[in-house]
């Protein structure tokens, strides 16, 4: 892969993330942590006489003592409310129960396998790109499924593997913010946007579809670029591969057998029927998912749930076919396990509930961002210096902190608000977030499944080390890093909705939002 000496170099920097990382609490410590400082930091503001004045509203904002009596009296009572109301624990819990219940079934396994075992040969890496993309509608199936069957599929080729390794690691990890599709995803961010965003107008409400336009451009981008970098650059450096006797993957091992097939035609023709139900519900003027003078805003706002029924009848329609569900206690005992898998993220969900709150009631969180606003405005900072410097923010934090919707639920508090004061909106906000946090997913050992990747290649090439596959992926993230940062750069030139229902780049501050 690469030489002795530099793969050492790249270790030892990797090894000093690692130990640094390895130092770093656990999520949950990292909010309860946060949500003392913020508590003292309320204490010294409320002392200072902290204040300043709303744009749109014109009124005097003050910081809020955490510790006084009526506000601790406020908190110890509204916990459990602040819990169950917070925005991204329902949402993502409603479409986990769909999600986990196809995974459970076999049935997203099954339809990444057989996306990519269906292709022509000269197609195989865009395809592996493509299917890794997709594959975060349920991200785990990605990792442990098409990963290693990248490799073996260019094994089976007589490609060096790693280069399969890498192309589908790239699509299922660093194009995280790229789909066909709205995704788990989505609505676990975009509630932590909402919560965000009403520091500054109360009466914004997210919409989960906010970056689909773009989601949907990104694909093929991502895709384009995973397949330049593989052909042009990765495949050429890794050079010829002689495969050895005891080849540990065989393709015929990862072919979809009769049920499966099967499977696949029931989930798909039950997705279909699904799809044109709804189509029925959407269409017409007066539909189901109508609202007042017409609108689709009744369709957007249920699209988590949609989604639920959609990953959920296609799921036991696959189940069935293929007798993973032969009764209903299997699909609740799927969705019992899904749930199961979701622990820590509610768990999570919790600590970040209570710190975006206090920090809400602090009023610390609008003092910031009218302060940083005033601060970019009055240097003159563009909105697209200032969306870049997200990007690399995100992509920083991500080497070090995996999870997207915790970074999120930390900084977005503070950088929603601040860009809508800049004149950009809580969509362009999220949009260039996404754009850091995915990218970086492929060079960080700190990433959950990095171990598991590197198991997976050293099956291969016994002499991978931690430098050598990281020197394979960062040529991805650097082309990714980008190809993001272009694309939303000319989103914003052109002014191009984001998304569906007005979720365009500027945010016009008026009286009442």
């Amino acid at each position: 892969m690469r030489q002795k000496a530099e793969t050492g170099m790249l270790t030892g920097v990797l090894g000093l993330i690692e130990r640094l990382g390895n130092r770093l609490p656990d999520p949950v410590t990292i909010f309860a942590l946060l949500t003392a400082i913020v508590v003292v930091a309320s204490v010294i503001a409320g002392r200072l006489g902290a204040s300043a004045v709303h744009p749109i509203t014109q009124e005097l904002i003050a910081a809020q003592n955490l510790l006084a009596p009526d506000l601790i009296r406020r908190w110890l009572i509204e916990v459990p409310q602040i819990f169950v109301t917070f925005p991204p624990l329902a949402l993502g819990l409603v479409v986990m129960f769909g999600a986990g219940v196809a995974e459970k079934t076999g049935l997203l396994s099954a339809a990444l396998r057989a996306l990519v075992l269906t292709v022509p040969a000269p197609l195989l890496t865009p395809t592996l790109a493509f299917a890794g993309v997709m594959s975060s509608l349920a991200a785990d199936a990605g990792y442990v499924v098409l990963i290693p069957l990248g490799a073996a599929l260019f094994a089976a080729a007589g490609r060096h593997p790693i280069a399969g390794l890498a192309v589908a690691f790239a699509g299922v990890s660093g194009g995280f913010s790229a789909n066909l599709l709205i995704t788990p995803l989505d609505p676990l961010l975009f509630g932590i946007t909402e919560a965000s965003a009403q520091f500054i107008d109360p009466e914004w409400t997210a919409n989960i579809a906010g970056n689909y336009y773009f989601m949907l451009a990104f694909t093929p981008v991502i895709v384009t670029v995973a397949t330049l970098v593989t052909e042009g650059f990765i495949a050429p450096k890794l050079g010829e591969w002689r495969p050895s006797a005891d080849l540990p993957i065989k393709v015929g091992d990862s072919a979809l057998n009769r049920e499966e097939k099967r499977g696949l035609r029931w989930a798909g023709l039950t997705a279909l029927g699904f799809c044109i139900v709804v189509a029925v519900m959407v269409a017409p003027a007066g539909g189901v998912l109508r609202g007042e003078g017409g609108s689709f805003d009744p369709f957007f706002k249920s699209l988590g749930t949609l989604f639920f029924f959609l990953f959920l009848l296609a799921a036991i329609a696959f189940g069935v076919a293929v007798k993973t569900v032969t009764s209903d206690r299997d699909v609740v005992a799927m969705a019992v396990e899904a749930m199961k898998d979701m622990s820590g993220y509610i768990t999570l969900a919790f600590v970040a509930a209570q710190f975006i709150a206090l920090f809400g009631w602090s009023n610390l969180a609008p003092l910031t961002a009218i302060g940083g606003a005033s601060l970019i405005n009055g240097v003159g900072a563009s909105p697209l210096l200032i969306l870049v410097s997200l990007i690399a923010l995100s992509a920083t934090l991500n080497l070090l902190m995996g999870s997207a919707s915790a970074k999120w639920a930390i900084i977005g508090p503070v950088v929603v608000p601040m860009l809508m004061l800049s004149g950009l909106s809580p969509e362009v906000a999220t949009a260039a977030y996404r754009i850091g946090d995915s990218v970086t997913n492929i060079i960080t050992p700190l990433m959950f499944y990095f171990p598991l990747i590197l198991v997976f290649a050293q099956r291969y090439a016994p002499a991978t080390g931690l430098g050598s596959l990281i020197a394979v992926m960062t040529p991805f993230a650097l082309a990714f890093m980008v190809a993001g940062t272009l694309l939303l750069a000319a989103w914003i030139v052109l002014d191009i909705p984001l998304g569906p229902g007005g979720a365009i780049p500027q945010y016009i501050l008026t009286p009442g939002g």
